[in-house]
């Protein structure tokens, strides 16, 4: 605590990311993945061979910095032990991937891997023992940003591996989406107790219409990255993180870190 205002839960870095391949300003891979394995819990709730365990990875092919096609769609889904492999690939294909994937962005040379290991039928803990935390690259940008390492489920938002995290985002985001840049990385560092960020930092890839400097004055001028502020700018003391236990924090228009506002400059 710091002169009645908030200090930070704990030292750290944190990156936000944002870039211009999809509406929602997240990369693509991370994206088709999440609404792959959105639309594979849909079918299996309404489908008679499939359970709940399930993987989703899309591997994105990018020329001179835009999306050139899908290369590989790799989906694995818990089913009873009666079903064939064969109907399990039917059913993916037809209710899951197609669905999902627009037709322009796979070709003929597009690899579809729907339970390369054969049989799953045991899963959920009963197929993974023991507790390895989180795994914040899925919960976030898929590795296309960096990632500070902290994890964000369970902490309060006074933890600024949560908080910061989100504001990150926020911010990149809103750059992008502002047509400043279209990539965006913001990160921030924090020492425990203290207010105010220890660093602030944006790169733009050599994606700028600005300079980095001149777009982290944008920033510095728009944004606030106190941690008091932080949390009610974004409203985060409301009972909203259940909603963060799949499919990634970010890129969801229902989280206040997401909002697109006007930037003065």
């Amino acid at each position: 605590w710091e002169d009645g205002e908030i200090g930070a839960g704990d030292q750290g870095i944190m990156f936000g990311y944002a870039c211009d391949d999809t509406e929602n300003y997240m990369p693509a891979a991370i994206d088709y993945a999440h609404q792959l394995a959105k639309r594979l819990s849909d079918v299996r709730r309404k489908s008679d061979i499939l359970l709940p365990d399930g993987k989703t990875q899309v591997t994105v092919e990018y020329e001179d910095d835009k999306i050139k096609r899908i290369d590989t769609i790799v989906v694995s889904t818990q089913h009873v032990a009666s079903a064939t492999q064969e109907e399990i690939a039917e059913l993916v294909m037809k209710e899951v991937i197609n669905p999902v994937i627009n037709d322009d962005l796979v070709d003929e040379d597009t690899i579809y891997l729907i339970n390369p290991s054969g049989s799953f039928v045991v899963g959920g803990s009963f197929g993974d023992s023991g507790t390895t935390g989180r795994k914040i690259v899925c919960d976030t940008y898929g590795g296309m940003g960096r990632i500070g390492g902290g994890c964000f489920s369970s902490k309060d938002p006074s933890k600024v591996d949560r908080s910061a995290a989100y504001y990150c985002r926020y911010v990149a985001k809103n750059i992008v989406a502002a047509g400043l840049a279209s990539k965006c990385e913001v990160q921030v560092a924090y020492a425990i107790g203290k207010v105010k960020p220890v660093s602030i930092m944006v790169d733009t890839f050599g994606t700028g219409t600005k300079s980095d400097a001149e777009i982290l004055d944008i920033i510095k001028e728009n944004f606030s990255f106190e941690v008091k502020d932080i949390i009610d700018e974004l409203d985060l003391k409301k009972p909203i993180y259940k909603q963060t236990a799949c499919y990634g924090h970010f890129g969801r228009p229902e989280f206040t870190w997401e909002k697109i506002i006007d930037l003065k400059y």
